[in-house]
């Protein structure tokens, strides 16, 4: 059996293949709102490598990089196409906010929260969070020209940073605080 080829030359015209079909420029509102979600779990990657495989902290980002799959899905379809799109499996449920919701409140309560700004980078893992924080923060704002109510995705991306930056803090057990040590 021939292997199937990663290239297919259709997008050598600056146009890239939409779920459920359709096709749009590469440097359009879609492509740009799932590239950016796409970003932030390469991000979220890097933190899992570094945290280590079988850790607390690399099954939650395992579980969030799996909904970010779900996320691009629905980013990367025409609004004439979203009927088609099954709740969590590729559109984003209520749900699916909500655990997000949970997971920062079990998260929360095991530091205690800074009362000033946080200087990132306390350890490697702490970094790539509050830097995947900031890369969910661009999509959450690339996703508000694609994602229009009642769709999920803008409360999920807004959750997503709260949790990753929460994850840092939990990561980090202190932080330095911007004022100094």
């Amino acid at each position: 059996m021939a292997r199937e080829r990663i290239y297919t030359k259709t997008g050598d015209d600056g146009t890239t293949g939409l779920f459920y079909g359709g096709r749009v420029r590469k440097d359009s509102e879609q492509p740009r709102a799932y590239g950016s979600v796409d970003e932030a779990q390469a991000v979220m990657g890097l933190a899992r490598a570094e945290v280590g495989k079988g850790t607390e902290l690399d099954g939650v980002l395992v579980a969030l990089e799996r909904d970010l799959y779900v996320l691009m899905a629905e980013l990367a379809t025409l609004p004439a196409n979203r009927g088609k799109l099954t709740p969590g499996m590729s559109s984003v449920t209520p749900a699916m906010v909500e655990h997000l919701e949970q997971l920062i409140d079990t998260y929360s309560e095991r530091f205690e929260p800074p009362t000033e700004f946080v200087v990132p980078g306390e350890n490697k893992v702490s970094a790539w969070l509050d830097l995947a924080r900031t890369v969910v923060r661009r999509a959450e704002r690339h996703a508000l020209a694609v994602a229009e109510a009642p769709s999920e995705v803008g409360p999920y991306l807004n959750r997503l940073s709260d949790l990753l930056w929460t994850l840092a803090r939990w990561h980090e057990g202190t932080s330095r605080l911007a004022k100094g040590d």
